[in-house]
Order: structure tokens, then C-alpha cells, then sequence
């Protein structure tokens, strides 16, 4: 990445969207000037100017959820900044992963958010986490929780015992964590789908 020359306003700012490189969420909106846009650039991690405090401000400084910026963009009128971005954990301070509303989403979207999710606990340092644990284990594992989640799944609608709903959840979570494992994401399952549907 390298400087652009950008609009600022009058007090020398441009507004900067960060969207979440995975899940395509917008996070959340914030301000840079000169300087913190060439430090954006420079380390890698999503820094703005706060008005508030009049400094430079480094998303996440306190709680450690930063941004990580994977890709930045600059409008047509070169006076707003996109910043495609990994978020290390919530981003809203409030504990949300966005700072917008988190339960107005669709359920792509949603499979899109699990699968950020999915991907920061394996690479972040949660290292209690459930996701990050079986990970390690390796594929085998993995797939030997996808047939066991499989089984109890059918168990439950051969003998209604009223749990399908729940082993259907767990079956799915565990086969998202399966395709992120082997590098694939559930949209390219939700496509194949669709092309056998118009095949036939």
C-alpha cells in the first residue's frame, strides 16, 4: 500500500470505513488525518485520529482487538477511505463484533460471521477456545466430530426426541469448522447447489 493523495475536510480529516475482510461487515466508522493514515499504512494496524481525545488513536490499544488491515481503497472523489480489515476480537466496545446493529443481519450473513469467527479463534490467541483446540487436533478429528454430529442428528429425528433443531446446529458448526479447515467456505457449498439446481 502506498500514499494516495487524499481529500481531507477543512480540519484536515477523511472519514474511514472499516469492513471485515471474511464476513464483509462493516465494522465500524471512524476519522484519519495525514499522519494517521501513514501510520495505518506503515504497521498494518487500523489507526485513526480521535476527535475526542485529539490524538492518535489505535483501534483496540486497550482491549487488544485491533484491526488488521488487509487491503485499503480510496473513493472515486478520493475523499473517503475503505479499509478491508481482520479483526482480532469484538470491535465494538460494547462487546458486539460491529459497531453497528449486530442482530440486523441475513442468514448468509450470518454463516459469513460464523466463519470470521471460525477463523479469528484459530488464528488469534484464544487458546481455551473450543474451535482453536479441535483445530489442532487435525482433520481426522474434525471430520470424526462432523460423523458424530451426524449420527446424533439422525438419532434424534428417528427417535423425536425433540433435540433435531440442536443437533442440526451442531452438525453445521462443526462441517463450517470441517470446510474452513480444508480451505473451503460454505458460500462454495451454497454455490455447488445452485449450479446442480439449474443443471437439473
Amino acid at each position: 500500500m502506498k500514499e494516495i493523495n487524499i481529500k481531507y475536510d477543512s480540519k484536515g480529516l477523511v472519514p474511514a470505513v472499516i469492513q471485515n475482510s471474511i464476513t464483509l461487515d462493516i465494522l465500524m466508522l471512524g476519522y484519519m488525518n495525514k499522519e494517521a493514515y501513514r501510520q495505518t499504512i506503515e504497521s498494518g494496524v487500523v489507526t485513526f485520529f480521535s476527535r475526542s481525545k485529539n490524538r492518535l488513536w489505535v483501534k483496540g490499544e486497550t482491549s487488544n482487538n485491533k484491526l488488521i488491515v488487509d487491503n485499503l481503497y480510496i473513493d472515486c472523489d478520493k475523499d473517503t477511505i475503505l479499509v478491508l480489515a481482520t479483526p482480532l476480537g469484538p470491535t465494538c466496545h460494547k462487546g458486539p463484533l460491529t459497531c453497528f446493529d449486530d442482530e440486523n443481519i441475513t442468514n448468509k450473513t450470518f454463516i459469513n460471521k460464523l466463519e470470521g469467527v471460525i477463523d479469528s479463534r484459530i488464528e488469534g490467541e484464544y487458546e481455551n477456545s473450543y474451535i482453536k483446540k479441535l483445530y489442532r487436533k487435525g482433520v481426522k478429528e474434525i471430520a470424526k466430530k462432523v460423523t458424530e454430529e451426524a449420527g446424533e442428528t439422525a438419532i434424534s429425528a428417528v427417535t423425536k426426541d425433540g433435540r433435531l433443531i440442536d443437533e442440526s446446529a451442531d452438525l453445521l458448526f462443526h462441517l463450517v469448522v470441517l470446510l474452513r479447515n480444508q480451505g473451503f467456505t460454505f458460500q462454495e457449498v451454497l454455490d455447488e447447489l445452485k449450479s446442480r439446481n439449474i443443471s437439473q
